[in-house]
Formats: C-alpha cells, sequence, structure tokens
C-alpha cells in the first residue's frame, strides 16, 4: 500500500510527511534500495537483480518495479514493506509504490547462482573445527547403500587411529544407530550434545592407539526406532544446524555426514553451513542410478562444493567357486566418474556379510578388515587418507612455521654479526 498524506475520511491511514526538497533522481532510489535484503536470499535486492525499474514523477511520487522469483512468492509482502520505509525516508518523496514482475528462468538461475556464493562465503559458526575433513556421502536415490558406505567408510577410517565423526542427517530414513550398534540417548552439558561413542581396533597398529567414532543422529532422540518423523524441509534443514551448532564435536580427523538421497533443503543447508564440505558420491552399476547420481554432483558444484570422488557399491558377487556375477549390471561407477570428471575411489562387491554386519551392529569393515569387502573399504579409506583429502595437522604448520622464523632470525644475528 503507498504512504501519502492523510486522508480526513480516514483516521487510521498511515501517516508520510515528506522530507523537503527537490525530488530524488532514480539512481539515488536505487542506492537507497540497496540497504533492502531479501529475506530468503539473504542478498540486496538490487545486488540481485531484482530492482527492474525506478520512476520518479515530478511532484515526488517514486513506482519500483521488482522481479520476484516467483509470482506468489510469500514474502513479496514483507519486501514491499522495506522498499517503502527505505524510499518514504528520501527527501522530496511524496508517495511510494511498489510494482511486482517475474523474473525469466535465466535471470531465477542466476539469482540462485548468487545466493549459493553468498551462503558459501559467508558460513555461520559451528561446533566442527576447522582442523576436521568434513566428507558428505550422497546419493541420488534410495537403496544403493549409502549408509552402509558411511558406517563402513568410517570404521576402515578410524580403524588406522584416527578418530571420525558420524552424522547421520538422514533424518527422515535413519539407519547409522542401528549399523554401528549404538543405542541409549545423547547426553550433554553446558548447553552442548554430546556425541555418542565406539571404539575401534587399530586394525593398522594393534600394539597403536585405538580409533574411534562419534556419532549423532535422530535416532537417539525419538522415543521409538519405529516413529515417523513427518518433518517438512525447513525443520530439516534447521535439524541439521542444530546437529552443527549445538553438538560439542571436539578434535576429529574427518566427518561423514551420511546425507537423504536426492537434491534438497538438507543439501543445500549443509552448503550454507560447511562450505569446506566434498562430496562422494555413492552409486550402482545400474545406468538408472547413474543417471541421478549425477544431479546430485551437479547440485554440489553449483553450491561450490568439491565432488571428492564416486563409489561404486553392490559392484559384483563373488560366488563361492571365484566366479563373479555382476546382478546390478556392470560400469556404472566408473561411467559416472567420467561424466562427472572425478575419479572412481572404490568398488564395493556384494556380500553377505555386509548386510548382516549392518543388522548386528557390526560394520564388516571393523569386524572382518580382511575380508574382500573389509579389504575393500581400507583402500578406499587408504586412498582418502593419503591422497585425496588428507587429514589436516595445524600443529605441525605451526611447528614449521616456528622452524622458519627461528632459521631466518639466525641467519639475521649471523649476518649482523
Amino acid at each position: 500500500m503507498p504512504f501519502r498524506t492523510p486522508d480526513p475520511d480516514d483516521p487510521g491511514a498511515p501517516v508520510h510527511r515528506p522530507a523537503e526538497g527537490p525530488p530524488p533522481d532514480p539512481a539515488a532510489v536505487r542506492r537507497a534500495l540497496r540497504g533492502v535484503i531479501d529475506p530468503e536470499l539473504h542478498a540486496s535486492i538490487v545486488e540481485l537483480g531484482m530492482v527492474r525499474d525506478v520512476r520518479v514523477g515530478d511532484s515526488g511520487a517514486v513506482t519500483v518495479k521488482v522481479a520476484l522469483t516467483t509470482a506468489g512468492c510469500p514474502l513479496r509482502a514483507q519486501i514491499r514493506s522495506d522498499v517503502e520505509s527505505k524510499v518514504r525516508g528520501m527527501p522530496g518523496v511524496t508517495d511510494v509504490d511498489v510494482e511486482y514482475g517475474e523474473m525469466t528462468q535465466d535471470e531465477k538461475s542466476a539469482v540462485m547462482q548468487r545466493a549459493r556464493w553468498e551462503a558459501h562465503e559467508n558460513a555461520p559458526g559451528t561446533e566442527v573445527l576447522p582442523t576436521t575433513r568434513v566428507i558428505a556421502v550422497a546419493s541420488g536415490k534410495g537403496g544403493v547403500g549409502k549408509s552402509s558406505v558411511t558406517v563402513n567408510l568410517a570404521a576402515a577410517i578410524a580403524g588406522q587411529g584416527r578418530t571420525v565423526g558420524v552424522l547421520d542427517a538422514d533424518i527422515w530414513g535413519f539407519s547409522v544407530p542401528r549399523m554401528l550398534g549404538v543405542e541409549g540417548r545423547l547426553g550433554g552439558s553446558d548447553g552442548k550434545i554430546d556425541p555418542n561413542v565406539v571404539d575401534v581396533p587399530n586394525h593398522e597398529d594393534p600394539s597403536d592407539a585405538a580409533g574411534r567414532i562419534k556419532v549423532v543422529s535422530m535416532g537417539f532422540l525419538v522415543d521409538d526406532a519405529q516413529t515417523a518423523l513427518m518433518w517438512r524441509g525447513l525443520i530439516l534443514a534447521r535439524a541439521l544446524e542444530q546437529f552443527l551448532t549445538d553438538v560439542r564435536w571436539g578434535e576429529m580427523d574427518y566427518l561423514l555426514i551420511d546425507m537423504p538421497p536426492g537434491t534438497g533443503d538438507i543439501q543445500m543447508a549443509l552448503a550454507r553451513l560447511l562450505p569446506s564440505t566434498e562430496l562422494l558420491v555413492v552409486t550402482t552399476p545400474a545406468r538408472a542410478a547413474q543417471q541421478v547420481a549425477a544431479r546430485v554432483a551437479d547440485m554440489a558444484r553449483r553450491s561450490y562444493l568439491k565432488v571428492l570422488g564416486v563409489v561404486e557399491n553392490m559392484s559384483a558377487f563373488a560366488a563361492p567357486d571365484g566366479s563373479r556375477h555382476a546382478i546390478f549390471g556392470e560400469g556404472g561407477g566408473a561411467s559416472l566418474a567420467k561424466e562427472i570428471g572425478v575419479p572412481l575411489i572404490g568398488a564395493v562387491p556384494i556380500e553377505a556379510a555386509v548386510s548382516a554386519g549392518g543388522d548386528a551392529g557390526e560394520p564388516v569393515a571393523m569386524t572382518a578388515p580382511d575380508s574382500a569387502v573389509g579389504a575393500e573399504f581400507r583402500r578406499i579409506a587408504g586412498r582418502v587418507v593419503d591422497d585425496l583429502l588428507p587429514p589436516l595437522d595445524l600443529s605441525s604448520c605451526t611447528a614449521r612455521i616456528f622452524e622458519l622464523a627461528e632459521a631466518n632470525l639466525t641467519a639475521k644475528d649471523a649476518a649482523a654479526q
């Protein structure tokens, strides 16, 4: 609603007494509108290209045309209010009117790209330390064994004597607690939640320190594992945010996040909260799984996340007689990796022990590390840790800096003498 001088017949009409002065020029109005922030995209409507036109009449009446991402945008009333508030305070403005238009598909894509970049560059603080390597394990569709890959990869990395966090972000379909054999509520103190912990034997050097897996899942918060969570996307994204900001994660080498399948609110929230995340895409040899998995990689890159690589699960069945049977086809993982330009990190064969171990809470990578599947997960873990995403050790970096500084000072002292 435009703000005009009071109508004597309507005592409730909003009052606007314009500051004295000549009407502003359109450029000045645009500068003022830089202070109007889109409440959903968190960027200026001018920078986002939403201000389509500004017209200023001789009497000081200003008309602003705003292009929305969708004509039925639920936040249009707030945008209107903010525009009117900014413009009507300018000298010489007697009236403000806001008109709406709708963006083209290309304009919408450009706006969303800008919004993702802003989110990437202005990530909020979390309890995940900057020294922690974050890997989101994702898939285009359900049923490809994404959670199984997450749990077994975590066990294989922890089997090196490392500390690994596992965040079960598949909030609707949580399964990590069962797969790791972890029960009980999450504890906490001082306003923070403490993750549950699983000790993992050191398979690389049994005489060395054991590894640890820190686990957080919605499964630890519901009353019953059969409870249906009928939450909408924004609530799911908020739950992910709380898991990252309210959990006392502490020092970890890696954090593996078991993502829900597909491309939705949780995926977008993760890109905003942890922009350093790298994506590990899980697929099967089937062509259909490969096609939908490519969309996950595309969404990650549009959100400025790096795709670490591809793991092909359910690769082939090795019969007792040594023969191999490609039950779900062949080549899907390699084809997907080539299509999106990343390495195929591993191919996990079909083995009954994987399913049995998941049901019993005994991941095969932990209980049978020398089996065919266990050995493959150890190989994948080695590829990640040694090559693709080595753990960060800031203490060694700091020590190196001190060494260089000391060497420079010694050299200067020697030169001075």
